[in-house]
């Protein structure tokens, strides 16, 4: 299995704080928050090679990053990967990013892909294990319990068995409070369907743009992600963030 952590966004909502700081190594609880997200990755039983991708501007803040985490985590085998768009005008898209990944790694076995403002403390190990049991692609859910916050994220509907059965990004009139969050197991032939939804057209960013795509075609599973989790957009969320990760 390979790891890829998304993480070349500019995020301008937190600017002037991310105009020379990359949003996933902001502190949060007094570390950054893709450190979080490795210790996630480490409850895993087996050694896997993570990637995490960025941005030009930001890879030698994340080269400088790694080389003090990798003193700390030997164990860990991390790559930081250039994707070469320097501003919000050549971005790839966090889709693009993914794609990029791919092929410029040759990546052909099950793939955990994570974003990187992503911060949940829930341990990884069940999510891989569910996928690697029924052999599909798994999305981490998560119930915010608030109609009014679904409406930043996306809104799905699960059948009986888990499966991923209604799918809309920033609903209007959200049905429930179950979003989809940017934590995914692809097996294999996933990959391939990333290829075709990106030949035809489709939005490069928002992966929720790809689930949605995916589960009109293929059965999509769901994995319901316990503990907090937080999706860090703007000032408000990294700072409830940082004071739910400061206490625990």
């Amino acid at each position: 299995m390979r790891i890829l952590i998304l993480a070349a966004g500019y995020a301008t909502r937190l600017y002037p704080l991310t105009l020379h700081q990359p949003k996933p190594l902001l502190p949060v609880g007094g570390r950054p928050i893709l450190e979080h997200i490795l210790d996630r990755v480490s409850s895993l039983e087996e050694s896997a090679d993570c990637v995490v991708v960025t941005n030009h501007r930001f890879a030698e803040a994340f080269a400088a990053w790694a080389k003090r985490y990798r003193a700390i985590r030997p164990d860990l085998h991390l790559r930081i990967v250039d994707d070469g768009s320097t501003s919000e005008a050549d971005r790839l898209g966090a889709l693009g990013d993914l794609a990029f990944v791919i092929e410029s790694e040759r990546i052909s076995e099950d793939l955990l892909v994570i974003a990187g403002d992503n911060l949940f403390d829930a341990p990884l190990s069940d999510f891989v294990a569910y996928g690697r049991r029924i052999g599909k692609p798994i999305v981490g859910v998560y119930d915010v319990g608030d109609l009014e916050a679904i409406r930043r994220y996306n809104n799905i509907r699960l059948d009986e068995e888990g499966r991923v059965v209604f799918f809309e990004e920033k609903p209007k009139d959200p049905e429930g409070t179950l979003t989809a969050i940017a934590l995914y197991y692809f097996p294999p032939e996933t990959l391939a369907d990333l290829r075709q939804y990106l030949e035809e057209g489709e939005s490069r960013d928002q992966p929720g743009r790809f689930i949605e795509w995916l589960c009109r075609r293929h059965p999509v599973f769901s994995w319901r992600l316990p503990g907090k989790w937080f999706d860090i957009g703007d000032f408000q969320m990294l700072e409830t963030a940082n004071r739910a990760f400061a206490e625990s």
